[in-house]
């Protein structure tokens, strides 16, 4: 179906990509504005994908006459401080409109957004019996869906304050109406707070499924609108189990003997929510045992079939999911991303044989794999490049962006790719096309430079993938991360924010405790409480944490990221004290303390659900003494500084923990104010010591786990 995809909800100003879905490059398909507010005057272009910028709030219908048939499109807008600004780029922020030349951002940056940041909003349904009244019959199943608004961390409001707008998806209403069955929109009732929609199930076709924001108006200030929650509703005879939104699992009860099962459409894949990645950087890893792409004549086409004989490895250090690299045929540059053909594996590494039985070793040693997804850019050595390149008359030329120069539309000054044509419809066929590839071999997509890639092509990617698998993984690679990429796009986004804190903290250029600064910011600038999030100290981009920060530091970081709530990765090296960022791992010179330390931190996280995305993260009070027992902890001294520690408390249902960590090159006693057990969880030894003044503190070289003792 050419249906656009799913409503939208925006800001006045704010632009909004408009495309036709699973497109035929060679159809026509024409955009207009149906309905809209009586003051506005905004329109839409002519183009087969187009833009769209509301200019007055209020609900717009988007109508695209396609080869099958005609689609509509609900467009909500909502006031804003954006009004009268030109603000390009589907997500509202300025990160969209990049352009050639332009500085790396900062990961650091602050938001355009002034005052108090958004809300945040949670859907729920259910299927229940109706009540007696009105015009239904009472017990028949109706659709309920309730939302949970939330006020931002730094709002003066409660959430009482905040109201909540639902639509109703499109593509269901038309659904429902060409089965003859009432419109649902018609058919729905809202309870008197606004909190809660009722749908009759008879006016449900296959699915229902249900948006919603939640809206905060500041005194004097313009209304701040979440990220959009969305669940579905679906009819379901084939057994299949799916999420009911309860908790639980499997079909609920409907008429005529069909089942409803309720779906959070917006949720990472449950296995998301404990795992643990390990990225490899596919032409190096395997260079240390002879394989990989230097090794000769004799080694080449032979790195999968070495990476596969180090899989067992992988998963004996406590990881479950394998982040490879591009693996695709490209210009002869190692990191892979500057791809030439995206049907058909690198020959230096192997064949689609060789690919495909690697991934099978790593589903049997119980790691899911990941393959790393560029959509952005083709290599300036793939065909269409070739043709295009000089050629105004070449058919490809409209594939790619250009600059007045002649020259293609790049970023950073990167002089080996091309920025695709996202407008283009054979761009978009292409890349569907790929997706359809690459999909069925793997357990998920880390989408590269997810940024600069229209939200309307992720919104595609998103419902094809999951609409066939819905533990299908979609990770985004955003720096810095843009809370918007939540709403029907990625499930799990690239912390750059704690990356950069942990190695300024590790630089001494920030206190420790900004580390929990770093996560708080997440709420703050509006993702919702079920994003997930990737938590690294290093990759195949950045410059080794222990060569830039030391090695103490480097084991507290390590273990932050496995201690703070979110998706812990460590990077092919990082668990053997790796000093070299791309280089051949030096598997003979492994450091084995550095890798049992991993070990152990993964193990604790595994066995202690508190640890988990689940456990709750709080501060506590704590106050650090220099390594000098027999000294007053007043100030600390030597090698040991305040700065350098940091505490606090995960806890959930089952218990509670204390974490402190120490980034100082010397041993830390660290008083907390909670009763607390004495042995530290990641090394099995006691760990609590009196000071001089007979205080007890924790003793902790990177990092200590305590169980907390209630009174």
């Amino acid at each position: 179906m050419h249906h656009p995809g799913p409503p939208r909800f925006l800001a006045t100003g704010e632009t909004t990509e408009l495309a036709p879905r699973d497109p035929d490059p060679s159809a026509s398909y024409a955009w207009r504005v149906v309905d809209a507010p009586p003051d506005s005057e905004a329109t839409v272009g002519s183009d087969s994908v187009t833009e769209f910028t509301p200019d007055v709030p209020g609900r717009y219908r988007i109508g695209l006459d396609a080869p099958d048939g005609d689609h509509l499109l609900t467009v909500r807008a909502f006031p804003s401080s954006y009004e009268g600004v030109d603000v390009k780029g589907g997500s509202g922020t300025a990160i969209r409109d990049r352009t050639a030349g332009d500085a790396p951002v900062d990961y650091a940056e602050g938001r355009a957004d002034a005052g108090t940041g958004r809300p945040r909003v949670r859907l729920d349904a259910s299927v229940v019996s109706s009540e007696a009244g009105g015009d239904g019959d009472a017990g028949a199943p109706e659709i309920v869906v309730r939302a949970t608004p939330t006020p931002n961390p730094h709002s003066s409001l409660g959430a009482d304050d905040l109201r909540v707008a639902f639509v109703v998806d499109d593509r269901d209403v038309a659904s429902a109406v060409a089965e003859g069955r009432t419109n649902p929109r018609d058919a729905l009732e809202t309870s008197g707070d606004g909190r809660e929609i009722r749908v009759p199930a008879a006016a449900v076709a296959d699915r229902l499924r249900v948006h919603g924001v939640a809206v905060a108006a500041e005194p004097g200030r313009e209304p701040r609108v979440s990220v959009a929650d969305a669940v579905a509703v679906e009819r379901s005879g084939d057994g299949v189990e799916r999420g009911r939104g309860d908790g639980e699992s499997g079909p609920i009860g409907g008429p005529n003997g069909s089942d409803f099962e309720t779906v959070r459409l917006n949720d990472p894949p449950a296995w998301t929510r404990d795992a643990s990645v390990y990225e490899v950087y596919v032409r190096t890893f395997a260079d240390g045992d002879g394989g990989g792409s230097d090794g000769g004549d004799d080694e080449r086409g032979k790195t999968f079939d070495a990476i596969a004989e180090r899989i067992p490895a992988i998963a004996d250090l406590g990881v479950d999911t394998l982040w490879l690299t591009p693996v695709l045929k490209h210009d002869g540059k190692p990191h892979g991303y500057n791809i030439t053909d995206f049907f058909d594996v690198a020959e230096d590494l192997g064949d689609r044989d060789d690919y495909e039985a690697l991934v099978e070793t790593a589903h049997d040693h119980g790691l899911r794999v990941l393959f790393d997804f560029v959509a952005n850019h083709t290599a300036r050595d793939h065909e269409w490049f070739e043709d295009a390149y000089g050629n105004p008359d070449s058919p490809y030329r409209d594939r790619y962006e250009w600059q007045e120069s002649g020259e293609p539309g790049t970023y950073f000054d990167w002089e080996l790719i091309a920025n695709l044509n996202h407008a283009n419809l054979d761009v978009r066929r292409f890349l569907l096309d790929v997706i359809d590839e690459w999909a069925p071999l793997v357990d998920g997509f880390r989408c590269d430079m997810a940024w600069a890639v229209p939200d309307s092509f992720w919104r595609e990617l998103r419902d094809r993938v999951k609409d066939i698998d819905r533990e299908f993984l979609l990770m985004d690679e955003t720096i810095p991360y843009i809370p918007g990429f939540h709403e029907g796009m990625f499930d799990v986004h690239f912390d750059a924010t704690l990356y950069f804190q942990l190695r300024q903290i590790g630089r001494g250029v920030d206190p420790a405790a900004s580390l929990l600064d770093a996560i708080d910011q997440r709420a703050e600038i509006g993702f919702p409480d079920h994003a997930e999030f990737l938590q690294y100290i290093e990759n195949h981009d950045e410059t080794r944490y222990r060569v830039e920060c030391g090695d103490a530091a480097a084991a507290a970081a390590g273990a932050a990221i496995v201690t703070l709530p979110g998706v812990p990765m460590i990077y092919a090296g990082q668990e053997i004290g790796q000093r070299g960022r791309r280089d051949a791992i030096a598997w003979e010179h492994a450091r084995d303390g550095v890798r049992d330390r991993y070990e152990r931190l993964l193990a604790v996280r595994a066995e202690h659900s508190a640890l988990g995305p689940d456990g709750d993260l709080d501060r506590v009070g704590y106050h650090v003494a220099s390594g000098d027992l027999s000294e007053r902890p007043i100030v600390a001294s030597g090698e040991v500084h305040p700065d350098d520690v940091v505490a606090f408390r995960r806890s959930d249902d089952e218990e509670s923990l204390v974490v402190v960590l120490n980034f100082a090159p010397e041993p830390a006693s660290v008083s907390v104010g909670v009763d607390h057990g004495d042995r530290n969880l990641v090394t099995g030894e006691p760990c609590v010591v009196v000071d001089g003044d007979g205080t007890e503190r924790i003793r902790v070289d990177d990092v200590a786990v305590v169980r907390e003792i209630e009174n």
